[in-house]
């Protein structure tokens, strides 16, 4: 029998299960088809827009002292994702590209909803994994990661992500006025650069040059190559286009959330290129309680930045006093983004507000909005 105990934090933890439901979901819409296809983003973008109007906000915390033994059935949903969108994804290459009752249409909007599920959840999880220490769950990682085309995420966000998060440096920072629809292409282009850069600068300190085995990016071509491979292998050249369709959509949903997450959010500047140490106020906070079970507590942005090293469910939640507030979820907020007048209208004033409640003494933001960095003061 299972000790209470375990039957308790089990019961908890149920609520972050819930995306698994996409797997028979999506496997029902393939065979299906036709308008059932909306099923997919319905059951993400909509359905927990609902649940969060219905719900509310989540705003008590964790107890910081919780051991990682306690912590099992939260861990296991991100350990046991990798290989089941391994086999839905490879899978739905095979069936779909011999399925008669899909047209190429629907062929599209079918792995238009993977890329939502390996996107919105599968780079979810592979965020929560690279965080850890252990070699186990930085391996399932790379491996999500590699099967959206994206494995140079890791060394962008590990290395330079969270060491220059608003600041110039930073790609995925979003810039006060700068629309998705310019953000999205420049960090397509500024991040992979970042990446290997960072990457290099690292091997160059060890007195190694980039071309060495224990360069990453050996590893996250290696993977990728293999997942094109296997994606032909299955369904030939029709088989590699709708892999890589579901890789676009995934990376999009990525950098629609990295969008929303900082849009105007800036470290002052110190001067000689130094910014103050990063805060809870420089992350955009959320605590709408069904979104963040589904993307597990990422939403806690604020206290991602602050404690990288904390597992998803000790996340905190911060008050308005402590880290700027989201007026909704991610879900919400990443289709306000696709919309750049609509985004500003709503996110504009909110940024102005936090600029004159944190950093008062800055009377020229002019070198921030622009992305250049400010004189010293």
């Amino acid at each position: 029998m299972i000790p209470a105990a375990q039957v308790a934090r089990l019961t908890r933890a149920l609520p972050f299960w819930m995306s698994l439901g996409l797997f028979p979901l999506i496997l029902v819409v393939a065979q299906t088809g036709g308008w059932w296809l909306l099923l997919l983003p319905a059951s993400t973008w909509w359905l927990f827009t609902a649940l969060d109007a219905a719900l509310g906000l989540e705003l008590e915390n964790a107890d910081l002292d919780t051991r990682e033994d306690q912590l099992r059935w939260y861990r296991l949903v991100t350990l046991i994702w990798f290989p089941l969108q391994l086999v839905t994804i490879f899978g739905l290459i095979w069936y779909a590209t011999r399925a008669e009752h899909l047209s190429t249409v629907e062929q599209v909007g079918l792995f238009f909803g993977v890329g939502i599920l390996s996107g919105t959840i599968g780079i979810n999880y592979s965020h929560e994994l690279m965080h850890q220490r252990n070699r186990l769950e930085r391996t399932l990682a790379d491996l999500l990661l590699a099967t959206v085309l994206y494995s140079h995420f890791r060394s962008e966000h590990l290395l330079v992500h969270h060491r220059y998060v608003g600041t110039t440096r930073d790609p995925v920072t979003a810039r006060y006025n700068e629309g998705f629809h310019r953000f999205f292409p420049r960090v397509l282009r500024e991040s992979l650069v970042s990446a290997f850069a960072a990457e290099k600068a690292m091997l160059a300190r060890k007195g190694k040059p980039w071309t060495d085995p224990s360069n990453p990016f050996w590893r996250y071509w290696s993977l990728q190559v293999a997942c094109l491979a296997l994606a032909y292998a299955l369904g030939g050249g029709l088989g590699v286009a709708l892999f890589m369709v579901q890789a676009f959509v995934a990376v999009w949903q990525l950098e629609l959330t990295n969008y929303i997450e900082h849009y105007g959010l800036t470290r002052k500047h110190l001067g000689d290129g130094k910014y103050e140490h990063v805060l809870p106020r420089h992350s955009w906070n959320a605590a709408q309680k069904a979104s963040n079970w589904l993307l597990i507590n990422l939403q806690r942005h604020s206290d991602h930045h602050y404690k990288p090293d904390r597992r998803f469910p000790l996340l905190q939640n911060y008050t308005e006093d402590e880290a700027p507030q989201l007026p909704y979820g991610y879900p919400v907020m990443t289709l306000a983004a696709m919309v750049p007048p609509l985004w500003r209208r709503v996110m504009n004033p909110r940024v102005r507000a936090w600029r004159k409640a944190y950093y008062p003494e800055i009377t020229d933001w002019t070198p921030y909005n622009k992305g250049l960095n400010p004189a010293p003061r």
